[in-house]
Order: C-alpha cells, then structure tokens, then sequence
C-alpha cells in the first residue's frame, strides 16, 4: 500500500519511508511547487531529525529556501507558514501514530493543505517516474535558516484569552508535541497538573490519541480524583484535542465546537462549519446565537478549503480539529482550550453544566463495518431509506434527515469500510434505528 495518502505522506520508517524517500520527496515536492521559502517543522520521534535533513537538502538543491521552525506543533507549523509569507510549509509527523511511523504533511503559500488529490499523489507519479527538475547551479542553491516561531504564536493566540479567574486544567501530553503547543498558556491563568510531559516519540505511556477512549482514561481519572474544571488531551502533533468535564466525562468534540461557536459568535456574527457527523444541536446553537450554520464533509482538506470559501469564522470536526480563521483557515488546539477556559471562568459554571442544554440527542458514536462491495450497501440504504426522509444528500456517502433523526454512512478511504452514524431523540429510538441499519449494512 502507497505511503502517499489522501491527506499526507505517511509510513513506518526504515519499512516503507527511509531517508533516501525524504531527500526525493524534497526534490519532488520542489519541482511540484517551485517554491522559493518553505516552512518545515518537525514533532519529536526520534527520526525526524534525519528525515528533516534529507527534506532539506532535496528542497535546497532545487533552490528553495528552509525556515527550519524545530521541533513544533503542526499548528505552529500553519502559523508559521501564514505569518511569515512562505510559498509552502512541510510538518514531519505521523500524528497520532504509533512511534515507528513517521511522515509529512504538506501545505502551499496561506497553510492551504495539499492532499491527495491536489498534489500528493503528483508528488508520488515524480518519484515514481524520475521526473525532478535539475539541481541548480552551487552558487543559487536555498539556504536553511532556524527561526523561533514561538513568541509569535504565543502572543496571537493569548490575545484571545479573556479568563476571568484563575483555571484549573488537568493535560495528557502522552510525550507529544502537546507540550509545545501548550507553551501558549504560559503567563495566562490557567494552571495545569500534567501527565506525560516529557518529550518521547517512542510513546512510553500510550498513543497519542484522544478519539481512542483507552489513551483518555488518564486524564479523565485524574480529574474525576481532584477538583479540576476540565481535562484535555493532545494528539501526537497537537492539531487535535480532547475535553472531558470537571466530573471525568468526556465531552464529545461536536459539542466542544458548539461551545466554541457561543464564544465566538458573541463577538462576530458569521459562518460557523460543523461536519457532517455532528449532533443537530450543533446547528441548533450556532442559529440560537446568531451565526450562520454550514456543513461540511469530513477530512481536514475539504473543510479547510470551505471554510476558506466561504469566508468562515471557525470550523469543528468530531475528530476534535478545531480551525480558526484566526490562524488561516487552520488548526490550533491552544486556541480551542483558551475559548473553551474563557466560558468556564465567565459564566462561573462548570463545565459538565455549559454542556447540558446540548444533551438534546442521543448518537450512536461512529461505527465501523467491514463489507465486500461498498457501493451495493449505498444501494440497499438508499432503497429501503431514500422516499421515507424528509431531506437526503451525498455531501460525503449518503445522509438521510428523518423528522426526529438521522444517520449518515460513508466509506474509508484506505480499508473496505463503511462508516455509520445515528442520532435520534431517544436513546431507545437510536438503538433501534442503529440494528436495522447495521442489518443491512453487514448483511
């Protein structure tokens, strides 16, 4: 299977993705692109070091320029990229992914991302078919310079801290780039207990992914232990982050982008994405506050280019990205958890308490099901759901709106899946609904 996939580069190193494979993603990336600046950062495994300087010397011996960022969060990197007008950026990070992987996430000029259909895939046909350009003369190859986009960031997104008493927050780190991206809180009155601080690409404690409920038992049992008014967890590269409540709970991330969308839309009016998995409360409470509710697929490529589109005021995904266009259109999970502070500490509620008028539906969670032929599933759905809904649509698979709930089933893009979400008023309802579908689906 490709390492070149529908919205990175990613593999397992010294496997699939070697240091020879970065020097020639370089050079393809530069005759791609003919960039002149590119941003490159890279989080904290232990082979992205080496990766970076075979990047590097690929880019630089086709004439681009490196502002090497260091050891960073990927919104750093989106910052970066925006803030100092490069003509790309490159992050070296496999995510949430076990330490042995490792890969790149690619961005143009503005952190517009570049996925697998806009240019990841050309990326790959160049390797693949030799067709690099020719190095440049020794006198006009690109040059690497460091530079410490930190204070920068930090001063941006603190400017949007509005805490008015001292908050008390519980951190998963799991040894990733979290412990960068939370260097913005410093100054701010947030204090933090914190687990897995130390920076370790081998993951020592667990994976550094907050949709996984085992990698959030940690925090949420150490808030449940003390007296806290939230718990977070940061995936490996900081681009996503999870909430869970003063009591431990956790709180599902379309919920978090409803509370975001309050705090935001008390200053702005505007649009407000949701995607399409997200609870019908979502769009509830952004019409409830004044903003413009807009839909989206699901992929961070697709919502960063709507959001851009449409000249949105914030975006939330249920896989906890939450994009600002306060950072161009991009992620930044500082931001997030500094709103999210914000609300605790002006309304004097807790937390579990601002989530409760959104408790309006019971969803089944995303459900995955293996199948031999996708497109037949969407066939039988279609017939046996499409004359009952009142409204159907394929923004991303097929989603059918019934007067009192809703389900949407899509495919992966990488394994024989198909992907299943439900909501209905009554818990009773949804499970109902979900065993009929996933007859059908797994029949």
């Amino acid at each position: 299977m490709s390492i070149f996939k529908a919205y990175d580069i990613r593999g397992i190193y010294g496997e699939q993705l070697n240091d020879e494979l970065a020097y020639n993603i370089g050079r393809a990336f530069a005759t791609f692109l003919q960039p002149k600046t590119v941003i490159v950062g890279r989080d904290m495994r232990p082979h992205s070091d080496p990766l970076f300087a075979e990047l590097a010397r690929g880019l630089t011996e086709l004439g681009a320029d490196v502002i090497d960022i260091g050891v960073c969060s990927t919104p750093m990197n989106y910052y970066a990229n925006g803030k100092l007008g490069a003509d790309a950026g490159i992050m070296i990070t496999a995510s949430h992914n076990p330490g042995p992987y490792n890969g790149f996430k690619l961005c143009r000029a503005e952190a517009i991302p570049i996925s697998g259909a806009t240019g990841i895939k050309e990326v790959e046909a160049i390797i693949l078919e030799n067709r690099f350009a020719d190095p440049v003369a020794a006198d006009a190859r690109g040059t690497i310079r460091k530079q410490d986009v930190m204070p920068g960031y930090r001063a941006h997104i603190q400017s949007f801290a509005e805490i008015t008493r001292p908050v008390h927050i519980a951190v998963d780190f799991a040894n990733a780039m979290g412990i960068v991206e939370a260097e913005v809180f410093e100054g701010l009155p947030i204090t933090q207990e914190r687990l897995f601080d130390d920076l370790d690409g081998n993951f020592p404690n667990h994976e550094a992914n907050p949709l996984d409920t085992e990698t959030f038992e940690d925090v949420c049992n150490l808030v449940a232990s003390g007296e806290f008014d939230f718990g977070i967890a940061f995936d490996g590269d900081a681009d996503r982050v999870g909430f869970c409540d003063e009591t431990g709970e956790v709180v599902s991330m379309d919920k978090i982008t409803a509370l975001i969308a309050t705090s935001l839309l008390a200053k702005e009016k505007g649009i407000v994405f949701y995607d399409l998995r997200s609870s019908w409360a979502c769009k509830e409470v952004i019409e409830e506050n004044g903003g413009t509710p807009a839909m989206s697929r699901v992929g961070h490529s697709f919502i960063k280019a709507q959001i851009r589109e449409a000249k949105a005021i914030f975006a939330g995904e249920l896989s906890g990205h939450y994009y600002f266009r306060e950072n161009y259109y991009t992620e930044s999970s500082a931001l997030a958890v500094i709103l999210i502070a914000n609300l605790v500490s002006q309304f004097g509620k807790k937390l579990s308490e601002l989530v409760a008028p959104l408790n309006r539906y019971h969803a089944s969670g995303e459900i995955n099901s293996k199948v031999a032929d996708t497109a037949v599933v969407f066939e039988r759905l279609e017939a046996e759901y499409g004359t009952q809904g009142v409204n159907m649509f394929h923004l991303d698979g097929l989603s059918i709106e019934f007067e009192d709930w809703w389900f949407n089933v899509r495919k992966s893009n990488t394994e024989p899946l198909i992907r299943l979400n439900i909501e209905a008023s009554t818990a009773e309802d949804m499970a109902t609904r979900r065993d009929e579908l996933l007859a059908i689906i797994r029949a």
